[in-house]
């Protein structure tokens, strides 16, 4: 019985679906923070940390899309 149910929770893909979910939260804050800064407070190192979050979502998506069937 509990095998059963873990593979019917398994199934679901509620942690990868939970993981992305956070990803794109996190990158939308990320945006709107940057977008918000003042000019003066742009940046290298904010615009990096921009760029950083960006990849790592390009790269979750992706990677992401590849397992789907």
């Amino acid at each position: 019985m509990a095998e059963l149910t873990m593979e019917r929770f398994l199934k679901w893909k509620i942690l990868p679906r939970l993981m992305m979910f956070v990803m794109t939260y996190m990158y939308i804050d990320t945006l709107h923070w940057f977008m918000a800064l003042p000019p003066e407070s742009m940046t290298s190192q904010a615009t990096a940390l921009t760029a950083t979050v960006t990849g790592a979502m390009t790269g979750a998506f992706a990677v992401w899309l590849g397992h789907e069937k």
